[in-house]
């Protein structure tokens, strides 16, 4: 029994440990960012998408104005809507509201980070280095995590953003 139940609690840290090292979080004033992550891309992509929940614990609202990183030529706030199966994808004008006492989630299909003309690959098990500047927070130097290819819904990298002009993007497509 001894060593059933050994083996037992070696296995349940072990997993606790592989769910820490998925699970990242950041903190700047009122704000905590809280597990950012991307997809592993093909090696010809050009384009990433990048998500995080944004928790403001503070009694004041927030937005995230920008975002810059190394990785890529460009990075802007986008959000995508889908109307009679047309998805599009657009810059937001006016960035992305983190208000007081509550959440907000920039995940797939919504508001998320896009990252555009990588500079190369985004590799699973890897971390990407952004940059988040928040109206009244101010800045914070983020990494995100590269999981796997396909990973918790649309997948950037099988989109077509060449033809994509700064600001305003529509494609026709599946998810």
């Amino acid at each position: 029994m001894s060593l059933l139940k050994s083996l037992a609690a070696a296995a349940a840290l072990t997993m606790l440990v592989s769910a820490s090292a998925f699970a990242h979080e950041y903190k700047l004033g009122d704000l905590v960012i809280h597990h950012p992550w991307t997809r592993a891309t093909p090696p010809k992509a050009m384009a990433a998408g990048g998500f995080a929940a944004i928790e403001n614990t503070g009694s004041t609202d927030d937005r995230l104005l920008s975002v810059s990183t190394p990785a890529a030529g460009r990075a802007e706030i986008h959000e995508m809507t889908v109307a009679n199966g047309v998805m599009t994808m657009r810059q937001s004008e006016n960035g992305f509201a983190v208000p007081a006492a509550a959440t907000s989630e920039m995940k797939p299909g919504g508001f998320h980070l896009m990252l555009m003309d990588l500079k190369q690959p985004f590799v699973e098990g890897e971390k990407v280095p952004v940059t988040l500047t928040f109206e009244k927070a101010g800045e914070v130097t983020v990494e995100l995590a590269v999981e796997k290819m396909g990973a918790k819904g649309m997948d950037h990298s099988k989109m077509d953003h060449g033809a994509m002009k700064a600001g305003d993007h529509s494609q026709h497509g599946k998810n």
